[in-house]
């Protein structure tokens, strides 16, 4: 599972980093994402887009938006079986922006919130997916969801699950809007390389989305 999640990265540098234009984006980084909120993702790799979604995908045929609070994530084992995110894998793919992510470590009964990032803390992008939801008066909701698999060495002492982050070489290839057939997708929902990533507990602040400040990242002991 992937619950919380930080974007702190400086705009100008997430726009290169992507290559996407910052034109009319209105952007505030964020130490304490959670569901519900609105995230900055990244969608169609011949003309990036940076727009921001709700977390927590409500497919187009749902009745209520509750839904979306049960779907912040999609099993990549599943993805493209589950009718709520089929359609999705095939032919709406987005990046969800980031640079670290937090799981709650379980031992014994105590829980110790870990913070995990690239060694070299750069941003990254989750594999996402999105949709859009049309309420009987005409509202529009676009949403989307993160992918999880496996997890990696490294995070296999913290959750039996990680969100998948796709490589850069890998990137093109996701938001790739010809791209449709789940075959030529699923091979890139891989753990990332264990080598690559580090992690470390952080404050109970995190604990609380109402808290969003720096020190939520910092080590402790």
């Amino acid at each position: 599972m992937c619950g919380r999640f930080t974007l702190t990265s400086d705009l100008d540098r997430l726009a290169e980093h992507f290559a996407f234009r910052t034109t009319n984006l209105s952007y505030t980084p964020h130490y304490n994402i959670a569901p519900s909120q609105p995230v900055l993702t990244l969608i169609d790799a011949q003309e990036p887009r940076a727009g921001f979604l709700r977390w927590g995908l409500i497919p187009s045929w749902a009745k209520d938006p509750g839904i979306g609070d049960r779907m912040i994530n999609a099993r990549a084992e599943t993805v493209a079986e589950k009718p709520s995110f089929r359609r999705a894998l095939q032919k709406r793919r987005c990046l969800v922006l980031a640079d670290g992510f937090y799981e709650w470590r379980k031992e014994g009964k105590k829980k110790t919130p870990m913070f995990i990032a690239l060694e070299s803390r750069e941003p990254f992008g989750f594999a996402g997916l999105w949709e859009t939801w049309k309420s009987p008066t005409g509202e529009a909701i676009h949403s989307c969801t993160i992918i999880t698999t496996t997890p990696n060495a490294l995070m296999e002492s913290i959750h039996n699950r990680m969100p998948v982050i796709l490589p850069r070489a890998a990137e093109t290839h996701w938001l790739d809007r010809t791209v449709e057939d789940p075959q030529s997708l699923l091979p890139l929902l891989t753990p990332y390389p264990a080598e690559a990533m580090v992690a470390y507990p952080v404050s109970h602040l995190v604990n609380s989305p109402r808290n969003d400040t720096p020190a939520c990242i910092e080590p402790v002991e």
